[in-house]
Formats: structure tokens, C-alpha cells, sequence
């Protein structure tokens, strides 16, 4: 069997009395894709950095296959040091080929000749996504490479890693991208690392088993301790259970929301005329809002290769936004002519690429921003509570005491009051550090005392721009809960594509032209019905007569229809298969213990994938053509 790209063993790191992890052994393939999972705090941007050898462990030996390139692109690089983001992509110990890092720059739509001190946090992460592709990596790590990119830049990454022939090990809370591109995991857990050859779409099934197996030794050992210890883990699963029944509550809702739409083909969600008064909070008629031509070009260019859009647009956070001349007076219309009533309850989600008008219609919405025609109106009644991305009430130097309680014990949450042990556990922390310092807390912590502090408040708007940064999947599971419980309304601005299918009921999508789709569901609802070759399809329909029945032969062929029969049995083989070796392959200690049958298993896994992809393929045609064939 191949050797390892690279192999840690017995690693172990100290963190003041303590061990942050003890005894770990990491081997990664040569074409491994592996999803790094664990919570905020338990150290995995820790060990991918040592992974990548930027940091020294207290003990452990790390082996790296001669001539293999370890490029590691961080969570926050920094730039600092260089005076143009040229300068920053062309640095490193792999220094990348110019024309390589620029054609790369090129695709993600980054002009590397921006100044790096005045780059922002998404022009930073494009140019660091750039160098390290174009560093010819045989192994990847990936610490949150989804952060401060649009979606469009989102699909080209994916489509990129797809391709890549190498190793990568990857940090995300993006369940989306885990998803689609993994296919092994590393659970870092109470400073115990697990490996499973499972790709995180099976993550949350095996995460359950482990926990369920533990609490029943614990139940067996009558361990007080050890029950008490797993207080986090069974909130965690309790959690994911109660939120099967806020997803079914979604979609409700959506039914509900899909009723009040108006007639088809119009911007704008109706109410009906005897509630209007009371239910709607914001009220927006025929809005439009422009920017003035700037003089320069920005760097911000989105483009539309390997997916990513071409029309040029300066991001509107900013205040000013360059692209096209829509009105024909040397302006660009940001947003055009936009009609919606927002009602109380609403869970509204706002995507778009970078440079949309995201921000643009945000401070619309909330008031923040005057159009230039038509009207926002809101609610007399309205309390709005704003998290922004930059998180910037969280002050370093005050302890998590000071920021829920200013000193004390006890917090009113929303009218009740709470003890500040118990509300620290309801957001996934550990009491004891509520004396411990904002600054000794990871990105995702603060985030998280950040909701917490802000959430106890009363209110009855909810604004969120870009919230998933820096958060754990279990912490998205949490905030999840928070906004689905929520008694007010939800404005969401986001890039995270499962976050938003699994949280908005009305999701308003921007493309740059000043058109705000309206559409009732989430991200995936707005893709359907932006796919061009689906829109097609649905005009022909309805343009078009009815067509004559084709002519078809009167039955499948014998092969045909016995493959028809077996083919279900068939999978159902493959994928036992694939369950029993996964199993074995579930043992930390077989690579060591015998890797010829630990290359054995991966490849009976891969094979038996590839048939299996094959297998469905092949029913599903079957089955479309034994349907042709009765109608």
C-alpha cells in the first residue's frame, strides 16, 4: 500500500496545567478528504497547525513524505506584513508561480494589486485561497476556507477540490461543503481524537452511537461523575431530536407563507386585508436605491468561470457601488423597484454574491438607509437587537461574567430570571469558565456569548449579518433552535447554504442587476428557481400544445426489466458491504496494527461506492423508461 502523505503519533500538546490532547495518532492518505470535526475550544485549528508545522508539540513525531508540499491556509492570514496582496500570494516556503496564483485570482474575482492593509476580510481570504491552490499542494489544510466568500466563490472552491488529485483536511462549519467533498473524519472529542472512513454526511449517525455507547458504560459504572460530564453530548442529541420537529414546523410555515403569495411572476408576499395592521412590521412599496458611478475599478470583480459571476460589482458595504450603468444616467441600481411586506414571524433569509446589494437592502429594511424612491415602513412597536459579523461588542479584557451579568449571578432572560451557571450550559459552555476572559476565547466562543448576552434581551426583530462565522456545527444546531423558538421576526444575511434551507421561510435573492427574487423557502428554493434550464423547461410547458404520444416499444427488453427487479437488492448488498467495512475501518488501531488490510478495506469501500453509484444510476434510468413505456 501507498505510504502516508504524512503520519503524527503520540502527539500531545499541554495547555497550562492540562493537556489539550494526549496521544493522538493521525495518518493521512494520499488521496484522503478529511472533514476535522469538533467544538469551539477543543483545539482544531490547534492541530492543524501542527499538522502543518507551524507549531511544536510538547511530544509527538511527525513524518512527512520526502518532496510532499504541506500548505496550510489559515483561518485569519495575515497580510500585514506585505504591502500588496501580490506581495502576500507570491510569499511562503512554496512560493507559487506568478501566472498560477494570478490565473487562480483571476477565477475567484480578487485584484491582487489592492493594498493588503486596507484589503477586507474577503479580499484577504481570496488571496490566501489563491496562493495556496496555486502552490501545487499534495496535501491541503483547510482551516474554515468558506469564510467572507460569496456563494459563487463557495461553488468554484468546491468544484476546485473536486478536481484536486491530492490529500485535504478540512475545518468548516459549511455542512454543505463537509458534504459534498469529504469522505473520511477525524472527531477531536475531550482531547480524544476518532477516525472514520464516513464522510460527514454520516457524521451526526456515528456521533450518536459513540455518546449512546458511553452513556450506557456510565449508567452501567452508577459514574455520577462521568453522567454529569456528558450533560453537553445529551443536550446536543436531545437538541438535534427537537429540532426534527422545528424543521417540520419550517415547513409549515412555508406552506403557510406560500399562501399569502401574490400572483405569479410579482415581487411582493400579500396579507390579507383584516390582519395587515397587526401582523406586518415592515413595509416596503416600490423601492429602488442607486449608488453613483465611482471612478475606479474595484477589486471585488466577480466572474463567471468555473461557476462564479462575470458582472463587475464594487461590494456595497462600503457605501458606493460600481458595475453597469442601469438607469442610464451613470448610475447603478442597487435595488429596483421593490415591493414586499414583511410579517410578524417571518424568518427572512438575504443572499447574494458579493457586491448584490445585500447590505444595500439590510439597511433598507431596518431603516438604517433611505431609498431614493418608494417607501420602507416600519412598526412603531419594533425593538430590534443587530449582531453583526465583526462581533464587536465582545471587549477582551471583561470576564463572560461581566459581559451576561456585569459581575453578578443572575441574568433576566427575556422576563425570567436564570443563574448564569444554568445559561451558560443552555449555550453550550462550561460553567466554570464563567470567570474566565473574552480574550482567552476562541472566534466561535465569542460568538456564542455574543448570542447568549444578546438573546436575553427583549425584542422583537432579530437582525444577523453573516452569523455562522467562526461557530461549530453544534453551535449552529444551537442557534438554529434560538431562531426557530423566537417569538419575533428573523433578517438573516448569509452565505451558508444549509443554515438558510434549514432556518428562513421567505428568502429574497439578489444577482447585482437590482432585481430582489422573492421566493417562499430557502437557498435551495431560489437556486430552483434560477436554474435556467429548469425555468426553460417550465415555459415550454406551458407555451406549448400538448405533444403527440411517442411511439415506444410495448415492453423493456428481458435484460432491461430483470435488471429493473435486482438492481434494489443489489444496493442494498453494496451499501451493507460498504456499513460492515466502514466498521472495521472504525478502529483507531488497525492502520498501525495491520495496514494491509486497512488498504484492503479502503479500497473494498471505494469500489464498492463506484458500483453502487452505478447500480442507482442504472435503476433510476430503468425506471424512467419502464414509466415512459405505461404511459
Amino acid at each position: 500500500m501507498a505510504a502516508p502523505i504524512l503520519s503524527y503519533e503520540n502527539l500531545g500538546l499541554s495547555q497550562g496545567s492540562h493537556w489539550l490532547f494526549e496521544g493522538i495518532d493521525i495518518h493521512v492518505g494520499q488521496r484522503d478528504r478529511l472533514a476535522l470535526i469538533g467544538r469551539n475550544g477543543a483545539g482544531k485549528t490547534t492541530l492543524l497547525k501542527l499538522v502543518a508545522g507551524i507549531i511544536e508539540p510538547d511530544k509527538g513525531t511527525r513524518s512527512v513524505q520526502p518532496g510532499a508540499r504541506v500548505i496550510m491556509l489559515e483561518q485569519d492570514p495575515d497580510v500585514t506584513p506585505f504591502a500588496t496582496l501580490h506581495d502576500f500570494a507570491l510569499a511562503g516556503e512554496f512560493a507559487p508561480a506568478p501566472h498560477e496564483v494570478e490565473a487562480i485570482a483571476d477565477q475567484l474575482g480578487i485584484d491582487l494589486s489592492r493594498e493588503a492593509k486596507t484589503a477586507s476580510g474577503g479580499e484577504r481570504r481570496r488571496a490566501a485561497i489563491a496562493r495556496a491552490l496555486a502552490s501545487e499542494p499534495d496535501l491541503l489544510l483547510l482551516d474554515e476556507p468558506t469564510n467572507h466568500l460569496d456563494i459563487a466563490a463557495i461553488d468554484w472552491l468546491e468544484n476546485w477540490l473536486a478536481r484536486y488529485n491530492g490529500a485535504f483536511v478540512v475545518i468548516s462549519h459549511d455542512r454543505a461543503f463537509l458534504t459534498r467533498l469529504t469522505r473520511q473524519t477525524l472527531w477531536l472529542d475531550r482531547g480524544i481524537m476518532r477516525r472514520s472512513e464516513i464522510g460527514f454526511g454520516g457524521f451526526e449517525q456515528w456521533m450518536e452511537a459513540v455518546y449512546a455507547e458511553e452513556a450506557r458504560a456510565a449508567e452501567k459504572l452508577d459514574a455520577k461523575l462521568k453522567i454529569e460530564a456528558h450533560w453537553l453530548e445529551r443536550g446536543v442529541t436531545a437538541r438535534r431530536k427537537r429540532n426534527q420537529g422545528r424543521l417540520a414546523k419550517l415547513w409549515e410555515m412555508r406552506e403557510t407563507r406560500a399562501a399569502m403569495q401574490g400572483p405569479q411572476g410579482t415581487a411582493k408576499i400579500a396579507m390579507a386585508s383584516d390582519d395587515s395592521k397587526t401582523k406586518s412590521v415592515i413595509k416596503a412599496e416600490h423601492v429602488t436605491k442607486h449608488f453613483p458611478q465611482s471612478p475606479f475599478v474595484s477589486s471585488e470583480v466577480e466572474k463567471q468561470r468555473d461557476g462564479v459571476s462575470t458582472k463587475p460589482v464594487l461590494s456595497d458595504a462600503a457605501g458606493v457601488v460600481e458595475g453597469l450603468d442601469t438607469n442610464g444616467r451613470g448610475d447603478r441600481v442597487i435595488i429596483s423597484d421593490f415591493t414586499l411586506r414583511i410579517q410578524r414571524g417571518d424568518r427572512i433569509g438575504i443572499v447574494g454574491g458579493n457586491g448584490a446589494g445585500k447590505s444595500t437592502l439590510l439597511k433598507l429594511l431596518t431603516g438604517e438607509l433611505a431609498p431614493d424612491s418608494g417607501s420602507v415602513t416600519l412598526a412603531k412597536t419594533l425593538d430590534m437587537i443587530f449582531i453583526d459579523q465583526q462581533r464587536s461588542l465582545m471587549q477582551g479584557d471583561k470576564s463572560v461574567r461581566d459581559v451576561l451579568t456585569e459581575g453578578g449571578d443572575w441574568i433576566d432572560v427575556r422576563g425570567v430570571r436564570k443563574h448564569i451557571h444554568g445559561y451558560l450550559k443552555d449555550f453550550l459552555f462550561d460553567p466554570s469558565l464563567a470567570e474566565a476572559k473574552v480574550a482567552t476565547l476562541s472566534g466561535g466562543e465569542r460568538s456564542r456569548l455574543l448570542f447568549a448576552r444578546e438573546f436575553a434581551r427583549e425584542s422583537n426583530l432579530l437582525v444577523l449579518d453573516e452569523p455562522t462565522n467562526d461557530l461549530d456545527l453544534e453551535t449552529l444546531d444551537l442557534l438554529q433552535e434560538v431562531i426557530a423558538d423566537y417569538d419575533g421576526t428573523v433578517l438573516i444575511v448569509s452565505h451558508d447554504r444549509d443554515f438558510l434551507d434549514r432556518t428562513v421561510t421567505v428568502t429574497l435573492g439578489l444577482d447585482g442587476t437590482g432585481v430582489v427574487d422573492v421566493i417562499v423557502g430557502g437557498y435551495a428554493d431560489w437556486i430552483a428557481k434560477r436554474d435556467p434550464r429548469k425555468a426553460a423547461r417550465a415555459e415550454r410547458k406551458e407555451a406549448a400544445p400538448p405533444p403527440p404520444p411517442k411511439p415506444v416499444s410495448a415492453k423493456l427488453t428481458y435484460k432491461d426489466q430483470r435488471d429493473l427487479d435486482l438492481l434494489p437488492k443489489r444496493v442494498e448488498e453494496l451499501e451493507a458491504a460498504i456499513a460492515r467495512d466502514e466498521e472495521a475501518l472504525a478502529d483507531p488501531a488497525l492502520y498501525t496494527r495491520n495496514p494491509d488490510k486497512f488498504a484492503a478495506l479502503t479500497k473494498a469501500i471505494e469500489k464498492a461506492r463506484n458500483d453502487k453509484d452505478a447500480a442507482e444510476e442504472r435503476w433510476l434510468e430503468l425506471a424512467e423508461k419502464a414509466e415512459g413505456l405505461a404511459g
